[in-house]
């Protein structure tokens, strides 16, 4: 059920600072090792995006960011990272090369860190390596070192040209989407198709939401994430009036799910569907933006300054700053911080209405970031909460049609 955004009175003055992660130790609670580390290798861009977080939003730390990370930088982060693995003895570790733009870093940096935490960590813990760009250095030198790394490759498009070239731009106003669509091509149309982790697409509900998703089933992606632009009860996002009981985001994927949905053949996985059908079904979500799975993510920038997840940087300025450094402090005094923790102990960390949901444990709240408000912190529903509401029970109801069919009662 929806409800207005008042919080629980335990959640307010600005949650989570006040969180008490004390006592919640003295209950027996105890932090989850992070798995995933996105290291931030460079701090700028080779695109000007309109709807990028990191440089159009509130927090533009990256200007005091050097621009990539030094070589004492990467061997320390390896350092730090081996030795958290190490100490919750992980079998299995993702290592996300992000920025900015990665490719700007260089081959030589991204293979310094590959090699090095793969060297650092145990023998019984598996390094799974992505990157994440906008392809537009995506050559075939880079193709080949990804491939001597095994590092997986995930590209940021937008959808058919004009959806793209809405936001995705170079500094003077000229469309990316070309030489995007030529790197796509180069990835997947000859041996490096395997390398491929998929796409992500950012929603702008003026863009046909159908045309958006052929055109990206265009390079035959393993996966597609849709993400939902960055914004809050303060600076809502484009098109969403924080409170209106209007569902523009929800409509939107809700025609592309109709559409994958109702395919006779499986052409890509959409996370977003399948972590709600999953965890519609009784599994725990793999994903930090649906579910109230713990998450196990931490960032290093490219200064050593570890970080909370940096789409934070859409709230205020600051919002992802732990005070930690590699130089100085282990990722185990992250796990402390009270915004890491209200991250990790589900619906403890939930406004009362979304408690009283009848989906919390599907919807968990939505994304962190897009629940805050200045005056409460983070202890707000998301503002999406109507569009998450929609769209969770559509695909709720269109599961159970479909199984009762299947047992013969529909």
């Amino acid at each position: 059920m929806l409800g207005s955004p008042e919080s629980e009175p335990l959640l307010t003055q600005g949650f989570p600072e006040f969180l008490d992660v004390d006592a919640l130790l003295v209950s027996g609670w105890e932090p989850l090792g992070f798995q995933q580390f996105i290291l931030k290798i460079h701090s700028r861009c080779d695109l000007a995006c309109r709807h990028c977080y990191v440089y159009e939003m509130a927090d533009q730390s990256w200007r005091d960011q050097p621009r990539r990370m030094s070589d004492a930088i990467a061997d320390r982060a390896i350092e730090r990272i081996a030795e958290h693995a190490s100490r919750h003895d992980l079998p299995e570790i993702d290592v996300i090369l992000h920025g900015g733009e990665p490719l700007l870093a260089g081959t030589e940096l991204i293979s310094r860190l590959v090699r090095g935490i793969r060297g650092a960590v145990a023998t019984g813990t598996r390094v799974n390596v992505n990157i994440q760009t906008n392809a537009l250095r995506l050559d075939e030198a880079y193709l080949r070192l990804f491939e001597s790394l095994e590092i997986r490759v995930g590209v940021s498009l937008d959808g058919y040209e004009e959806a793209h070239d809405r936001h995705r731009r170079f500094a003077t106003g000229r469309g990316s989407h070309a030489q995007v669509s030529e790197s796509l091509r180069r990835l997947t149309a000859g041996p490096y198709h395997h390398l491929f982790s998929g796409i992500l697409c950012t929603v702008d509900v003026r863009n046909d939401p159908v045309r958006t998703y052929e055109a990206l089933l265009e390079f035959d992606p393993p996966a597609v994430d849709f993400l939902l632009p960055h914004g809050n009860w303060a600076v809502p996002p484009p098109f969403r009036v924080p409170g209106s009981p209007e569902t523009p985001y929800a409509d939107w994927l809700i025609a592309i799910f109709d559409r994958w949905y109702g395919s006779p053949v499986l052409q890509t996985d959409i996370r977003m569907f399948r972590e709600i059908m999953r965890l519609l079904m009784g599994s725990a979500s793999r994903a930090e933006t649906i579910g109230l799975s713990p998450v196990r993510m931490v960032v290093i920038e490219t200064d050593g300054s570890i970080e909370q997840s940096d789409i934070l940087k859409s709230a205020y300025q600051g919002a992802p700053d732990t005070r930690l450094h590699v130089l100085a402090h282990s990722l185990d005094e992250a796990l402390r911080h009270p915004s890491i923790v209200a991250r990790q102990i589900g619906e403890l960390a939930l406004s009362s209405v979304c408690r009283r949901c009848d989906i919390v444990s599907t919807c968990g709240g939505g994304l962190y970031a897009h629940r805050y408000r200045p005056a409460t912190g983070f202890a707000e529903p998301s503002v999406y909460c109507p569009d998450l509401y929609r769209l969770i029970s559509y695909i709720r109801a269109t599961c159970e049609r479909d199984m009762a069919r299947f047992r013969g009662v529909g």
